[in-house]
């Protein structure tokens, strides 16, 4: 059953018929391991042809308002409204996946030590993401937030300094994670690579006011590095 807040929504934006059979498709994708159309189309309880079938799942996945925009963003919203404070610093994660051919790119919000979806996206292409692709994204999400106190948090694979400078620019706060290879100035005019700071596996390091090996202005009030 979904929860009220999904059901009042989704009524508003489907006709009685597209949200009764949004229900039966949910509960068809909780059902199946490995979805496919033809699985999909099996397993779907309606007296009607299989072909009709695979027809209409591929209708109902074509509606124009079945995008996360329209569908999944209002519903973000209202859990924000309901579970969080604007005094509260709220946190996002941002990662990136592979299966196989799929290269999933995800948008989190921290919520209880759960990451709750907001955003996803399939990139086109194998490997890492690029920083347009990464600004690309985050303008669909950031404004979401824009009556709340974010920070973002990423992985290796984000910690560049023009994501820093674009996220600071928006006035968000971000603790990205470092490459072991990469150099911080500890100390005044004191340079050193995070792997020869003696840090071993489940240990956390914060260096307070540090300036990337750039040169740049402190990236953040803080960077977090883990072995």
């Amino acid at each position: 059953m979904l929860p009220t807040l999904y059901q009042n929504h989704l009524k508003s934006q489907f006709t009685l018929a597209e949200y009764i059979f949004l229900k039966i498709f949910v509960n068809l994708l909780q059902s199946i391991k490995k979805v496919s159309l033809e699985k999909l189309a099996n397993a779907l309880p309606l007296p009607i042809k299989f072909e009709s079938k695979r027809k209409r799942i591929q209708r109902f996945l074509s509606l124009q308002n079945l995008t996360i925009e329209k569908v999944w963003f209002p519903i973000v919203e209202e859990v924000l409204q309901t579970y969080f404070t604007s005094e509260e610093l709220i946190y996002i994660a941002i990662d990136r996946t592979s299966w196989s051919r799929i290269n999933l790119f995800m948008v989190s919000l921290i919520w209880d030590k759960r990451g709750f979806p907001i955003y996803f996206t399939l990139l086109p292409k194998l490997g890492n993401s690029n920083l347009t692709e990464q600004q690309r994204i985050l303008s669909k999400v950031i404004p979401i937030f824009k009556n709340y106190k974010i920070c973002l948090l990423g992985d290796r694979e984000f910690c560049s300094v023009k994501l820093g400078k674009y996220l600071q620019d928006l006035g968000v706060s971000f603790c990205l994670r470092l490459k072991k290879n990469e150099f911080v100035e500890y100390k005044k005019n004191n340079w050193l690579q995070l792997k020869d700071l003696g840090l071993v596996p489940g240990v956390s390091l914060f260096i307070q006011r540090c300036s990337a090996v750039s040169g740049v202005p402190p990236m953040s009030d803080c960077i977090k590095t883990r072995s």
